[in-house]
């Protein structure tokens, strides 16, 4: 923040100025953007409301998902066969591809081409 000015003081002040702030609970801030996500873990956020618009702080673990390429965890292809009842790990990595990594639609598909 500013040096050498009290916390305290630095909140009636903005409080005179009609500045408000106020902590946000949050586990994790994904922003969208039509190639990548930009995902932050462990967020500190602070919404900042001035003059009636609100802006938001945000600082925590940055790491960026292209959505070009889906990252499929072993433990999904896994999840995948066993509740889909399929035993060939290729074709349930590949349900899991198709389905953007999205498990229950991977597991309905297989579900779907077995019946």
């Amino acid at each position: 923040m500013i040096p050498n000015i009290d916390p305290r003081q630095l909140k009636k002040v903005m409080d005179r100025m009609g500045i408000k702030s106020e902590s946000i609970e949050a586990s994790r801030v994904v922003i969208e953007t039509a190639d990548k996500d930009i995902v932050i873990e462990n967020p500190e956020v602070m919404a900042i409301n001035a003059q009636g618009n609100t802006s938001f702080q945000i600082s925590g673990e940055v790491k960026e998902v292209d959505k070009a390429r889906v990252s499929i965890d072993e433990e999904d292809v896994k999840l995948v066969m066993e509740k889909s009842g399929v035993s060939d790990e290729a074709s349930a990595r590949e349900a899991l591809e198709e389905s953007n990594g999205n498990i229950a639609e991977a597991i309905l598909k297989l579900k779907g081409d077995a019946a």
